[in-house]
């Protein structure tokens, strides 16, 4: 069965870093494009880093120069490494496995990470 498992979310103080992992199964891992969501209470889902098939990666940039997206491709994971961390940054983190031909992907139950002094 295809499953995306969320790992390493916690409290962390401002100026802290984090790294979250999701662990695939259950489908081709190494063709998907991978991604993280967040989404904070009350605000919407947002795409914040995403690492392509080929290894090439994009953030958002609330993010950018603060987070590093990366994946194994032997083990079937991607990671998101999380420096300086502010309390914007409070949400729950999403893995998101995506193909294009043919479409299909897959989402992550999701894990907490809380921000705060």
């Amino acid at each position: 069965q295809v499953q995306l498992v969320e790992s390493g979310g916690g409290l962390v103080q401002p100026g802290g870093s984090l790294r979250l992992s999701c662990a695939a199964s259950g489908f081709n891992f190494n063709f998907y494009h991978m991604g993280w969501y967040r989404q904070a209470p009350g605000k919407e889902r947002l795409l914040i880093a995403r690492i392509m098939s080929d290894g090439s990666t994009l953030y958002d940039e609330s993010v950018k120069g603060r987070f590093t997206i990366s994946r194994d491709n032997a083990k079937n994971t991607v990671f998101l490494q999380m420096n300086s961390l502010n309390p914007e940054d409070t949400a729950v983190y999403y893995c998101n496995a995506i193909l294009a031909s043919p479409a299909n992907q897959y989402w992550g139950q999701g894990t907490q990470v809380t921000v705060s002094s």
